[in-house]
Formats: structure tokens, C-alpha cells, sequence
């Protein structure tokens, strides 16, 4: 991936850097906070190269792009500049999209630090319960510490984030949290297990329920407070002495009535939270486990995981352990499984070759979204087949009452390290097999692509009937553009869509050039130049259309290189085009890539998906006895018979 182009198409896509509020990055997504949604171009983002998707959700503008997410992010920091790149609040959007967005901004720049320790923590756990370490040791109480120190200090690192999304200072923020854990206020808690304590504040009862180390919600509400307490206060003191004043006044405040006030409450929320959880858990096993396994993926796509990822580490924070993560494991397994299934059985050769690194993707690291959006939500079957083994899974392992004692992201990786030390290993295997089995099976037996379906449709028409047999070899196409292929049937155009000027693909280019797909002659260039018609050396005729509507520019912002009746070789330039140019005089840059004459040479297969460079396959065309003298049209459509019939495409 070309990742400094990747950042500038994206941004110039999302309506340039005086669009963007923030924008962060996950595992996966560039997430981005805009200030005006209806300047992002979503189609322009998915053409940039390397763009699995975009979504909406949590008030965020999402760009998939999967794991080289980050070096993307790495190149659009300097487009944007460092002050658009810290998180913000959302503005608009509903309670559960602003909470979203709150908890994605708030966690995910320490998610993959809380990974890493959750996972040595995990080793660590699983090295004591095989008896590979000595617990008296120097060496376990190095790694403890290590481990150890994300969680203990964990309200301190979300004090940097919460003060960032809340505006607030961060270092008055840290402070707030360093008080929390320091041992002269950790001395008056109670020990874990004995009755709450009270103590005496100003003559302010402070009830005690526990060290805040490891705690969730009452540093981030703190930080809230904070900034509402902040901000008034060094508008209105004294600018010789508010430097000093403001933070020192915010401490005396903050502090005392994050002990009395909101420290109580956040941990009661927490407990109730995780005995509602456990409770839920210990009743109806089979039914928690089958919803959180089944329906997590669904929740990846919407970017609604984020809002769970509190209530996992409050979870583990109570209890030492969190039962909703252990059914996220068949979850990505089933997704990753479906998507190795589709490697397998596929015909389309693009569509393996996505699919293959989807698959490592998925099992090693636990990263679906490249199998997810660039494969399996796709072809419908293989995602909800995902949807359906990651639920018997899930059920499994819950009804096993097997818990996971971090927050590591589900994958291969952590399954053992995090499953094993609590028990429970038959069921956690058992029901990750299974969740393995059920989408690879279901998928291979019942896979169907769009290429199939498409080839089968009688042109004009939504119907499906069986596609002819041809004999004699299939003649390949290449793309003729850089860009995004997407099925033919979404093109903005319906003359396109359902069929009428051909069968074929269609393609969203990211650069403003079009290449010769294969040997032949240009048979067309129209004068507007805004549509090529091309005739192979086998008489296959191809209509490339650059853009919907684009005749009306009368070629301006198009400039061909090639004549009417010129001999092309495949690769050869024919035409560029301002693709920037033509976007903002507000057209659409889908091109449709049809052949014209279907009735001569039969069955059309698409062999490309998502991302694809000029010269890469894009469709194959059956052979068929008839002699290519019998053809009466031309690539441009004319001539031909049925609703094929044209004079401007």
C-alpha cells in the first residue's frame, strides 16, 4: 500500500483537513470526527488505495483500512497537523452515539498497552498454573510488576485521555488520579472482602468501598467534573495568579468530592454492572454466551464493541476476571473460518487473494474487519454463517463457565493464555472448534457469488435462470483503472445497474487514468471522450464509461490519447482525466466496464472485488461458436438488439 497517498486521498475525501475535528485510529480504522458529515465523499474514501469500507457510527466518520492502519495515520498526521489529531468531543448525533464516541476517544490510545499487559499477565497466569515459574521468585516479581502496572495505574492513563476528550488540563488530570492510588488514601480502604469502611472528610462522611486502582468510572467522571470546574475558573481569576490558582482551587475540589461523591457511585455502577453481567451468566449461560458470540461482529461492523470495552475491564477490576469476553473468541474464529472457506471455494482468483490474508488476519490476530468488509459482508452467506458459529460457540463456552482473565483482543495468540488458567479448557476448545466448523462447512456448501448470479441474469431483468455452457477458452479483461471494483448492479446509473448496456463490473477509480484492458482496436472515442468503446482481437466489445452523466461536461476535464480505429495494446493509455475536477462539478466518477455483446460471446464472470490496479482480471468472457462476423454492434452498444439498444451511453 502506497500509505502517504492512502492519508491524502482520505482526507481529501473526508472534505480536507478544515473538516476535521479529531481523528484517532483503532486496530484497524481511521476515525474521524468531522465538522461537517455532508462534505465527506464516501465513495472518493473507499477508492483511495488500501480502503476496505467507510462507515457511519458512534457520530464518527469510520475508514477501514485494516492493519496498516496505523502507518496511514503515521502519514496524515502532518497533513492535519497535531491539533486535529487529539480527540474531541462530538457535537451532535444522539446520547448513544456521543457515548460511543466518548468511549472509543477515551480508550483506544491505551487499548493496545492494556493488550500487551493483559496478555504477559495472561503467560504469567498460565506459567504459575503449570508450575514454570517459582511465585517467590525475583523473576515472577519482575513480570508481575510489569504486567501488574497498566491495571494499577490504569485511572492515571485515563486521566490523560478523558482530559483530552474533555478538554481539560492533563497534568491536573493526573494528579486527581495519582491521589486516588496513592498509599497514604489507599491505607484508609478496606481489604477486598472485608465490610465497607467510613471515614470523615471536613466532617464529610466518605464511604470507602475499595482501592481505585484498576477503576473505570470514577476517574472519568472526576476528569469530566474537572473540566466544567476548569474552565469557568481561569476565565474568571486574576491572569497574574490563575496558572497556580486554577489548578490548586480544581484539586481541593475535585479530589475531596471524587471520595465522597463519585467514587462511591461509579463503583456501585461498576458492581452493579458486573453482578447484572454474572448473573446473567450464572441463569441463563447458553443465552449470554450465544448473544455475545453472536452478535459481536455485528457490533464491529456499527463500531458500537467500543462501548463494551468498560464494562470488561470494570468487570475485570471486580472480579479478576470478565465471562462477557470468553465468547468473543468463537466470534472472530467463525468470521475468520467463513472467510477461509470463501478462500477455498471461490472461483473468483481476486476474491481468494483477499480472502488469504483475511484469514491470518483473523485467527492469528483477531482483526475481522478486512474478512468482514472485504469478503464475507460482501457475499452475505459467509458473514451471517460467521454470525450463526460464533453463537454455538459462545453458548459453549459460557455454558463451560470459562472466563478471560484480560483484555487482549480475542485471536489465536491469547486464546490459550487467556482461557486456560481459569478452567474449562474442554469447553473453551470445543466451543472454539465448533465455531471453526459450522461457517467453514455451511460456507463451502452453499457459497454464492455475485459473479455467478450476474452471468446468470438475463440482461434488463432481475431474474435469475441457469447460465449457458460455452465451449472453448474464456478470454480475461483487465481493469482498466486503478480504483475499487463494486458489483455492476450498484451503479448510480439503473441503465447500468439492471443490465442494459451489457454485463460486467463497475469500478470507483483512484487515479485519473484509463488503460487499454487488453489487445484490440478503438473502435469509439466518443467526441465528449467521456466513453471508450474497444473491440479485443477474440470480438469481444467493451464499453468503458467514465463516470454517470459525464457526456453533459462535453469533454471538459478529459483528455484522450488514442484515436477512433487505432490498434491499443493492453496497458496502453487511452485517456486521462481531472477526477478532482469532475467530482466537484458535482459527478459521479463510478465507471461502468460492460461488454456490449454478451449475446455472441455468453456468460460474463466477474473475477475482481474491493481494491484493483489497472492490469489486474476483472472479468472473464465465455467463448461461444459463433463466428464473430455474426455480431452486428459495435462496442458502443448500437446495433445491438433488446433493451441494449442506445444512442448515448
Amino acid at each position: 500500500m502506497d500509505h502517504s497517498k492512502a492519508a491524502a486521498d482520505v482526507l481529501a475525501g473526508v472534505g480536507g483537513r478544515d473538516n476535521v475535528q479529531s481523528v484517532v485510529h483503532c486496530a484497524t480504522r481511521l476515525r474521524f470526527v468531522l465538522r461537517d458529515d455532508d462534505k465527506a465523499d464516501a465513495e472518493a474514501v473507499r477508492a483511495a488505495p488500501g480502503v476496505i469500507t467507510t462507515a457511519r457510527a458512534g457520530g464518527q466518520f469510520q475508514v477501514v483500512i485494516g492493519n496498516e492502519v496505523p502507518e496511514v495515520y503515521r502519514e496524515l498526521e502532518p497533513l492535519i497537523g497535531a491539533a486535529p489529531a487529539q480527540a474531541a468531543p462530538v457535537a451532535g448525533g444522539g446520547l448513544v452515539a456521543r457515548f460511543i464516541a466518548m468511549v472509543s476517544a477515551i480508550f483506544q490510545p491505551i487499548l493496545w498497552v492494556l493488550a500487551a499487559s493483559g496478555l504477559i499477565k495472561a503467560c504469567l497466569a498460565l506459567a504459575l498454573n503449570y508450575q514454570w515459574i517459582d511465585p517467590a521468585g525475583t523473576n515472577y516479581a519482575v513480570l508481575n510488576g510489569i504486567s501488574d502496572t497498566t491495571f494499577y495505574f490504569l485511572p492515571v492513563l485515563l486521566a490523560i485521555t478523558s482530559a483530552r476528550f474533555f478538554r481539560a488540563n492533563e497534568f491536573t488530570a493526573v494528579v486527581i488520579a495519582g491521589a486516588l492510588v496513592h498509599p497514604a488514601i489507599i491505607a484508609l480502604f478496606p481489604a477486598i472482602g472485608e465490610p465497607t469502611a467510613t471515614a470523615r472528610f471536613a466532617g464529610i462522611p466518605m464511604t470507602l468501598l475499595g482501592a481505585y486502582s484498576g477503576s473505570v468510572i470514577p476517574i472519568i467522571v472526576a476528569v469530566w467534573v474537572q473540566g466544567h470546574v476548569e474552565r469557568p475558573l481561569y476565565a474568571r481569576i486574576w491572569a497574574p495568579v490563575r496558572r497556580f490558582l486554577t489548578p490548586m482551587i480544581v484539586l481541593l475540589l475535585v479530589v475531596p468530592l471524587t471520595l465522597i461523591v463519585v467514587g462511591p457511585l461509579g463503583t456501585y455502577a461498576g458492581l452493579g454492572l458486573s453482578s447484572g453481567i454474572n448473573a446473567v451468566f450464572d441463569t441463563v449461560p447458553l443465552l449470554g454466551g450465544a448473544l455475545m458470540g453472536g452478535l459481536w461482529q455485528v457490533l464491529v461492523v456499527f463500531g458500537l464493541h467500543w462501548g463494551l470495552i468498560p464494562v470488561f475491564i470494570s468487570e475485570l477490576g471486580t472480579t479478576g476476571v470478565t465471562v462477557l469476553a470468553a465468547p468473543l473468541f468463537p466470534a472472530v474464529f467463525a468470521q475468520a473460518s467463513a472467510v477461509a472457506a470463501v478462500w477455498v471455494r471461490s472461483r473468483s482468483a481476486a476474491r481468494r487473494q483477499l480472502a488469504a490474508p483475511a484469514t491470518l488476519s483473523g485467527f492469528v490476530a483477531g482483526i475481522t474487519e478486512p474478512a468482514i468488509y472485504g469478503v464475507n459482508l460482501p457475499l452475505k452467506r459467509p458473514f451471517a454463517f460467521g454470525l450463526l458459529g460464533g453463537a454455538v460457540g459462545g453458548a459453549i463456552i459460557a455454558v463451560g463457565g470459562t472466563a478471560s482473565n484480560n483484555p487482549a483482543p480475542p485471536s489465536g495468540l491469547s486464546f490459550w493464555p487467556s482461557l486456560a488458567p481459569q478452567g474449562g479448557v474442554a469447553w473453551a476448545v470445543t466451543g472454539a472448534l465448533v465455531a471453526i466448523v459450522i461457517p467453514f462447512v455451511l460456507t463451502v456448501a452453499f457459497l454464492k457469488e455475485p459473479a455467478e448470479e450476474s452471468a446468470a441474469a438475463p440482461e434488463g431483468s432481475g431474474g435469475a435462470r441457469p447460465a449457458p455452457r460455452h465451449s472453448g477458452a474464456h478470454m480475461r479483461v483487465a481493469s482498466p483503472l486503478d480504483g475499487t471494483v463494486i458489483p455492476l448492479g450498484q451503479t448510480p446509473d439503473p441503465v447500468f445497474a439492471d443490465g442494459a448496456l451489457g454485463r460486467g463490473a463497475a469500478v470507483i477509480p483512484r487515479a485519473g487514468a484509463v488503460f487499454a484492458p487488453f489487445d484490440g482496436t478503438v473502435v469509439t472515442m466518443f467526441p465528449t471522450h467521456h466513453a471508450i468503446g474497444l473491440r479485443s482481437v477474440e470480438g469481444v466489445e467493451l464499453l468503458i464509461h467514465v463516470g454517470i452523466d459525464t457526456v453533459k461536461l462535453g469533454g471538459e476535464h478529459l483528455s484522450p490519447r488514442v484515436d477512433s480505429g487505432q490498434e491499443v495494446r493492453a496497458g496502453d493509455l487511452l485517456l486521462e482525466f481531472d477526477a478532482a475536477a469532475i467530482s466537484a462539478a458535482g459527478y459521479d466518477l463510478t465507471t461502468p466496464v460492460v461488454v456490449t455483446n454478451t449475446g455472441v460471446f455468453g456468460a460474463v464472470d466477474v473475477l475482481a472485488a474491493g481494491p484493483v490496479a489497472h492490469g489486474d482480471p476483472l472479468l472473464t468472457v465465455a467463448a461461444s461458436p459463433a463466428p464473430v462476423a455474426a455480431h452486428a454492434g459495435d462496442a458502443s452498444g448500437q446495433g445491438d438488439t433488446g433493451a441494449r439498444r442506445r444512442t448515448t451511453p
